[in-house]
């Protein structure tokens, strides 16, 4: 298995797909690539159509997928807010690699995936943010495919519709979820980094409705919220202000609760006369709920920590999703994610992706779409037992 991986800033998409593929080649030597990645800033929108047609041209065997964004990551760099382009390759040996479109029917997605997919296929994903409905596809994949994994992003760039592009070999493509299942000698470890932590206790909601939070431990959810408010730092009271989310506990069985057990949500408003809390989730009473905060400091521990969790050997390649809350605008530098991986794997370890409108990757066995989130893709031929 050999990965690579290259991010160029030019102007123009000619001259950028150009110097990426002359060093795909140069970093690919004699190997062919079986699956490429491109992802390439929506400045060059006008001329996505030329940018598959010119890939497919130089390696016509490759399974190719990408989409637009408003920043791209390669070879270790993270290029935001400017056109860029972004091109990962792998060549896969023992590695079956079938590309797919999911148009607006999920009635018709199992025929449109392909035949032979089974449990040990995994699932690289990426969707138009307006018209692919990604929860719904995330929890449709986990019940065809309960173990197999599933990561990827949301297609970023643009606010309207038909804006977006997704490239599917020499095809652009401006709505649903295109991808690759990829089965046979290949595993994909994934690292989802939510970049909070937990506050106060945990807690039981003892009263919800849907997406309504009403009681936690039999008190309000407003009343819990200022009790828990009180007990902190300043600083952790500043951040409560504004960066207050809510973790939800998705295996019930554990008692015992850290980082990756908690799926992070935001909460989205209050009714003080009920005393209660709307959160972007589903949550069913007597699930383990814990208020999180998230900062750049947080979020630093969080990706250390998770990634030090990593398996070894080190990956042949690896893919980041990370969100556009996330980068320059967190960090206030450049590279962060990318390089904190580095430190983590070496320099050498080839990593492509983008910045999207949302990460799609697994907590505990079940997969979600998230916000403020890096979620990590590492991948090697299979272990033997």
């Amino acid at each position: 298995m050999q990965w690579a991986s290259t991010v160029t800033s030019a102007t123009h998409l000619e001259d950028a797909l150009d110097e990426a593929l002359e060093n795909l080649a140069a970093d690919l030597g004699d190997a062919e690539p079986d699956l490429i990645l491109a992802f390439a800033h929506a400045d060059y929108g006008d001329y996505f159509s030329r940018l598959g047609r010119t890939i497919q041209a130089r390696y016509p065997d490759a399974v190719l997928i990408g989409c637009s964004a408003d920043g791209v990551i390669g070879g270790g760099e993270e290029i935001e807010h400017q056109p860029a382009l972004s091109l990962t390759a792998a060549a896969l040996p023992d590695v079956t690699v079938r590309g797919f479109h999911l148009g607006d029917n999920p009635d018709e997605w199992r025929e449109q995936i392909g035949a032979g997919v089974d449990g040990d296929t995994s699932f690289l994903l990426l969707t138009d943010p307006l018209t692919c409905p990604t929860e719904e596809l995330a929890r449709w994949l986990d019940t065809l495919y309960p173990d197999s994994v599933k990561l990827g992003g949301v297609a970023s760039g643009s606010g309207e519709q038909g804006v977006c592009g997704l490239f599917l070999g020499d095809r652009v493509l401006h709505s649903g979820a295109i991808g690759v299942a990829l089965a046979g000698d290949i595993e994909i470890e994934t690292v989802v980094a939510q970049g909070c932590r937990p506050i106060g206790n945990p807690m039981f909601a003892t009263r919800v409705e849907d997406d309504i939070l009403l009681e936690l431990d039999g008190q309000t959810a407003l009343s819990v919220i200022e009790d828990t408010y009180t007990r902190l730092s300043p600083d952790d009271q500043e951040l409560f202000r504004h960066s207050l989310f809510l973790g939800v506990v998705i295996d019930r069985d554990r008692q015992v609760y850290g980082r990756g057990d908690f799926l992070v949500r935001n909460i989205v408003g209050v009714e003080p006369q009920l005393g209660a809390v709307a959160v972007a989730a589903q949550i069913e009473a007597k699930q383990v709920v814990q208020f999180h905060l998230r900062d750049a400091e947080t979020s630093t521990a969080d990706l250390k920590e998770l990634l030090a969790q990593c398996s070894e050997p080190a990956p042949a390649g690896a893919l980041l999703f990370s969100c556009l809350g996330r980068g320059e605008s967190l960090y206030g530098s450049p590279n962060h994610d990318s390089a904190c991986f580095q430190r983590r794997f070496g320099e050498d370890i080839p990593i492509g992706g983008f910045f999207g409108n949302g990460e799609i990757g697994p907590v505990g066995r079940r997969t979600f779409v998230h916000g403020y989130t890096s979620a990590f893709g590492l991948f090697r031929p299979r272990r033997r037992s």
